[in-house]
């Protein structure tokens, strides 16, 4: 099956691709967006895949579903576009850079692209939704396609840090080979429950310790 994504993830992935549950996964988000309001436009729901190549990777930060307000997801996890307010866990992820690193983020706005071209794969488990319906493309197969995406980065590649945060995140992390990447857990950013273990996790330090201590550049968070 053809997609349009970036030439190293289509090499990698392309048995997913070719797989019946795929196939079947396209077509309903097809016609969804012919018959309703979909995020993010469709250009991008290959964004994460699209600004951080395969051999690219070093960081996986896995979330859960796009935002499904008007002009949100630009499909990176957590990151909005410009000229959109910063959600609030992405606001409590930036007061953990602030205390965990004692730099601000390098960031202007709620938009990560600059992480994700420095190698920082932000995954969400589910790459559509349904405008103001959350929730309302999973159970359809994107889960199975992004589970496959964090196998094949666990098993073709080495020293990657995984961040999951929640306990979502970490059980579609149980797949990562732990004796090859860094795997880092804490509580979900959420304003529900940051103050449960989120704030003074301290995720980016060692992100960024691994990096440098397995001869990667750091994360300019």
């Amino acid at each position: 099956m053809e997609v349009k994504i970036e030439e190293s993830w289509k090499k990698v992935l392309q048995k997913e691709f070719d797989e019946k549950y795929f196939e079947s996964l396209i077509e309903f988000v097809k016609s969804e967006y012919q018959k309703s309001t979909v995020y993010p436009p469709a250009k991008f729901i290959f964004n994460a895949f699209n600004l951080t190549p395969f051999a690219k990777v070093k960081v996986v930060i896995l979330g859960q579903d796009p935002y499904h307000g008007p002009n949100q997801a630009n499909g990176l996890a957590f990151s909005v576009n410009d000229n959109i307010p910063t959600p609030p866990s992405l606001v409590n992820i930036y007061k953990e850079i602030e205390s965990d690193l004692g730099v601000k983020t390098k960031n202007k706005n709620g938009n990560l692209e600059n992480w994700a071209r420095q190698g920082v794969l932000m995954l969400n488990a589910t790459l559509t939704v349904k405008a103001a319906q959350a929730g309302s493309h999973q159970n359809k197969g994107w889960e199975k396609f992004t589970d496959a995406v964090v196998k094949i980065l666990s098993e073709q590649q080495e020293n990657l840090v995984f961040i999951l945060w929640g306990s979502y995140a970490q059980k579609k992390g149980s797949v990562i080979d732990e004796s090859k990447h860094l795997v880092i857990r804490s509580v979900h950013p959420s304003p529900l429950s940051a103050y449960g273990g989120f704030f003074g996790s301290k995720p980016f330090s060692q992100t960024n310790s691994y990096l440098i201590f397995t001869g990667s550049e750091p994360i300019e968070w």
